[in-house]
C-alpha cells in the first residue's frame, strides 16, 4: 500500500511539473521572409549560383563540342592522335566534374557562401528566440517551418512576431 501511495504521489508531482512547463513555437521561414537583409543575402547567393552554373555548363558544353569534333574527324585521324584527343576529352570532362563538385558539392563554394551570407542572419534570429524564451520561461520552442513534425500549433503560442520585434523589424502581415 505504501508503494502505491508513493507511486501515486510521484505521478501527481510529475504531472504537476509537466503542466508547469511552457511551450511556444516560431516560424523561422516567416521571420526570415520579413527580414530585408535575408532577401538581399538570398539574392546574392542566387547570383553566385547562377554564375557558377553558367561556368559549369560552359565546361560541359566544351567537352561535348570536343566529343562531337572527335566523332566527326575520328575516321580520318591516326590512332595515336585519336587516342590523344580522347585523353584530352576525358581530362576536360574530369575537370568539369571537379568544378561542379567544388561549386555545388558538400562543403563546396555554395555551402561556404551560404554560411557567410545566411548564417549570421539565422544566428541573429536564434539569439532573439533564445532571449524571448529565457525572458518568458519557455521550456520548449518549436519551429514549424521546413516540414517540421509539428502537426498542430495554436496561433496564440506563435512568438514569431515577438522575435521580429525583438530584432527591431517591423512586422508586415501578408
Amino acid at each position: 500500500m505504501k508503494k502505491f501511495v508513493f507511486a501515486f504521489l510521484f505521478l501527481m508531482t510529475m504531472a504537476n511539473w509537466a503542466t508547469a512547463q511552457r511551450y511556444a513555437y516560431v516560424d523561422t521561414q516567416y521571420i526570415l521572409d520579413q527580414m530585408p537583409e535575408y532577401a538581399a543575402a538570398q539574392e546574392s547567393l542566387n547570383k553566385f549560383s547562377e554564375q557558377w552554373i553558367l561556368e559549369i555548363e560552359s565546361a560541359f558544353s566544351n567537352v561535348e563540342r570536343k566529343k562531337e569534333e572527335l566523332r566527326n574527324e575520328g575516321p580520318l585521324l591516326p590512332a595515336e592522335m585519336k587516342e590523344s584527343r580522347q585523353k584530352e576529352i576525358n581530362e576536360l570532362e574530369q575537370k568539369a566534374k571537379e568544378l561542379q563538385k567544388q561549386r555545388f558539392g558538400v562543403g563546396g563554394d555554395l555551402f561556404a557562401k551560404r554560411e557567410e551570407l545566411i548564417k549570421p542572419i539565422q544566428d541573429r534570429v536564434f539569439e532573439a528566440i533564445q532571449q524571448i524564451a529565457a525572458d518568458r520561461n519557455y521550456a520548449f520552442v518549436f519551429d514549424k517551418a521546413n516540414q517540421s513534425n509539428l502537426l498542430y500549433a495554436d496561433p496564440k503560442f506563435d512568438m514569431s512576431d515577438q522575435v521580429l520585434r525583438k530584432m527591431g523589424i517591423k512586422v508586415v502581415k501578408n
